[in-house]
């Protein structure tokens, strides 16, 4: 039975004053409270929601909100609301038609008696509030999007709530001494790594807006994080410069329409590896995710880009020395850097070679300095499955198991797991095919062209470089690596090319070179007279694949072009 309902009103004191004298809970019981205006909005919960509005009203940063939304229940309690609160606000940020004035560090997802059957009234709630004109998509429409799932307003697991902490903690303290930071969070995929810089780019955004306008009713006093708003800590990041650097293209696209849509963010706050080189102003802090994928010096992807990587060492250092890097761009021009690394992402030769992430992560380790994230925020099937996928790929391989709950299937038929995708794309979303780069991309040049054709099926690689997980064509095309590293996915259906084999005699995997067609994934370095060897390519291909087969949720589909290659990892993926 429902127990709720949810009052509207304008944002005006007169109405405000009055509400107790219709209910008494306005003014003595736990409640949720939102407001809103043509382009903004703020959640909130209260047990004195009237005084807590009148508050509101003296804000300058709320003067544009005009109308007022209270969900009342006489089961609610403080836990309840909390729960509710980070439930909208999420969504909210999701949804993409509001601005969120909430700060991020009050976001909660805390454990209470009775959460389930709450939740399911929060279900009703949201439905209640859709139809009010608040949120404008159905819920399974906003969790796939890259608005949420990319969102600063997310709650922290325990191990990623303690890395923010603590990272702050040092920050502050070398910013009181003048030190410099070089901090590290090392994790798997699906850890959330990309979360926690995100994160960390609106909390701080936060703290240098409180020297302008300080926060007084703002900030969640029983937050862990609220300490950080207070004049000592925030005096220290007065004009505090700072940005997040994304190397890859894609992912970069995706992060900046979420720190467009963010205040106290700025789309211009998410850069290239180039921009901070090239860049004239220094910056105090930068944030670098997916550090793997830095750029050593090499062959780019451009001559442009060539070009520019040359003047961007002869202006920072006086020489292009060709053993110069983009970590060495990024250290240059920052007094304080924390780097989100996992070394097994590394997918071409030129990307940053794997000795300079040991040194980094070494060096940090040694300053303790360095965070591991354990939690699996991505893969239903848990750490274990990542574990296993990368052991699975690797020479020496784990004892087959099965992962409870998680629908990971192995198919002998292309036709039969790309209908298997389309199924779970109609049902949840989000449920694509992705492969190896074992085939040619000739539907670049001609649009009427197939890309992969056999068991009776014709499939087109990615139209769209740039998010395409979202683009309308993506559910009937076949996604790369350079379109997928980096974001989620419901269902994977991953299709490991000709590229990869197994060597039955061997008893070993193997590169076929005459199979792979990502030429920038086994170009030779001219710069620094290095030749990559089949075994040297085999590297970066099973790190490939292992992206791949750890993309989905709720599921991992498997099609091995390579018969061998098949037997041998069906007694894996079952």
């Amino acid at each position: 039975m429902t127990t709720f309902r949810v009052e509207r009103f304008e944002f005006a004191r007169e109405l405000i004053v009055r509400l107790p004298e219709q209910d008494r809970r306005y003014a003595n019981w736990p409640v949720v409270y939102i407001l809103d205006g043509e382009e903004k909005v703020y959640v909130g919960e209260s047990l004195n929601v009237v005084a807590r509005l009148r508050q509101h009203l003296e804000s300058p940063s709320k003067a544009a909100l005009d109308r007022t939304m209270v969900v009342l229940d006489r089961t609610f309690n403080k836990s309840v609301c909390l729960d509710l609160e980070s439930y909208l606000i999420r969504l909210l940020s999701g949804d993409g038609r509001y601005q969120v004035l909430n700060g991020n560090e009050g976001i909660t997802d805390a454990d209470y008696y009775g959460r389930d059957a709450y939740r399911e009234t929060f279900e009703e709630i949201f439905e209640a509030l859709r139809g009010s004109d608040v949120f404008t998509r159905s819920r399974r429409d906003i969790v796939n999007d890259d608005l949420f799932k990319l969102s600063p307003f997310k709650a922290l697991t325990p191990d990623q709530a303690t890395a923010v902490e603590d990272i702050l903690d040092g920050l502050f303290e070398d910013l009181r001494t003048g030190s410099s930071s070089r901090i590290v969070i090392q994790g798997e995929p699906g850890t959330g790594k990309t979360v926690v810089a995100i994160y960390l780019m609106k909390l701080l955004s936060d703290i240098v807006a409180a020297n302008v306008r300080p926060p007084v009713d703002e900030i969640a006093g029983d937050s862990p994080l609220s300490e950080f708003f207070l004049e000592g800590y925030r005096d220290l990041v007065e004009g505090f410069r700072f940005g997040l650097v994304v190397p890859q293209q894609s992912l970069r696209t995706s992060i900046k329409r979420v720190f467009k849509q963010t205040p106290g963010l700025d789309a211009n706050m998410v850069l290239t590896p180039f921009q901070v080189g090239a860049s004239k102003e220094g910056f105090d802090l930068l944030i670098v995710d997916e550090t793997h994928r830095l750029k050593q010096r090499a062959n780019q992807s451009s001559g442009i880009r060539n070009r520019q990587f040359g003047d961007i060492n002869r202006a920072l250092f006086g020489t292009d020395d060709p053993e110069l890097t983009q970590l060495d761009w990024v250290e240059q021009q920052s007094t304080h850097q924390l780097f989100l690394v996992d070394a097994a992402q590394a997918v071409r030769p030129a990307d940053l070679p794997l000795r300079a992430i040991e040194t980094l992560t070494r060096d940090a380790e040694l300053q303790d300095r360095r965070y591991p994230l354990t939690s699996q925020m991505r893969v239903g099937a848990g750490s274990d499955y990542v574990s296993y996928v990368r052991s699975v790929l690797s020479p020496n391989p784990p004892v087959p198991r099965q992962f409870d709950g998680y629908d990971l299937r192995h198919f002998e038929d292309l036709g039969a797991m790309r209908a298997a995708i389309r199924q779970r794309d109609d049902e949840v979303g989000l449920a694509r095919l992705v492969a190896g780069y074992a085939w040619p991309w000739r539907s670049r040049i001609d649009k009427t062209a197939y890309d992969l054709e056999f068991d009776g099926v014709q499939l087109r690689w990615n139209s769209a470089e740039v998010d395409w997980v979202n683009s309308p064509n993506a559910p009937d095309e076949v996604g790369s690596i350079h379109t997928i590293q980096g974001y989620d996915l419901n269902y994977a259906g991953v299709i490991v090319g000709n590229d990869l084999r197994f060597d039955p005699i061997t008893r070993r995997l193997r590169f076929d070179r005459s199979e792979y067609f990502d030429t920038k994934g086994m170009e030779n370095n001219r710069k620094r007279n290095l030749t990559y060897s089949d075994d040297d390519v085999l590297t970066f291909v099973r790190n490939i694949y292992a992206v791949l087969l750890t993309r989905g949720m709720l599921g991992t589909y498997i099609y091995v072009c390579d018969p061998p290659l098949r037997a041998y990892l069906k007694q894996f993926f079952r």
